[in-house]
């Protein structure tokens, strides 16, 4: 093999061994989760703060739950392509006696085809009346979100 063959099946070789830049998962944007649900993450501060709305889907069964401000963080991505991530919603609803406020903690994955899905685990609390009627105020479960 002449040596401008050698140098071009290095180059090849060189050139399958390096991985691309690896994509890093950012919440910024507007997610839809596996209940219809929407979130939109409109600012992500430099310290990885973030903001934005939630609103509810026709899954909540809730009328009375209205587009309501989220507030969270990331870990920082130029640490972690694919960071973990909180957010809560303190969920504005029609009826402003009521109170409640979900807390989201999960991970933002990025699959090989470059697509990003968020797993969170979440816990709602909602106001009760006395200490015997704590057991019934928060329930827990799971979501996935995809762009």
């Amino acid at each position: 093999m002449g040596r401008s063959a050698f140098a071009l099946v290095l180059t090849l070789a060189l050139a399958v061994c390096v991985s691309p830049v690896e994509r890093k998962c950012l919440l910024s944007g507007s997610w839809r989760s596996d209940t219809d649900c929407r979130m939109v993450v409109s600012t992500l501060e430099k310290d990885n703060r973030l903001s934005g709305f939630y609103l509810p889907g026709p899954a909540a069964g809730d009328s009375e739950l209205l587009t309501s401000p989220l507030e969270g963080s990331q870990q920082d991505t130029q640490l972690v392509p694919q960071p973990i991530f909180y957010f809560t919603v303190n969920w504005r609803l029609r009826d402003s006696a009521a109170a409640r406020t979900t807390v989201f903690l999960g991970q933002c994955y990025i699959d090989t085809n470059g697509e990003e899905t968020l797993h969170a685990l979440w816990l709602l609390r909602e106001v009760a009346d006395s200490p015997d009627k704590d057991w019934k105020a928060t329930r827990i479960g799971t979501s996935i979100f995809t762009r």
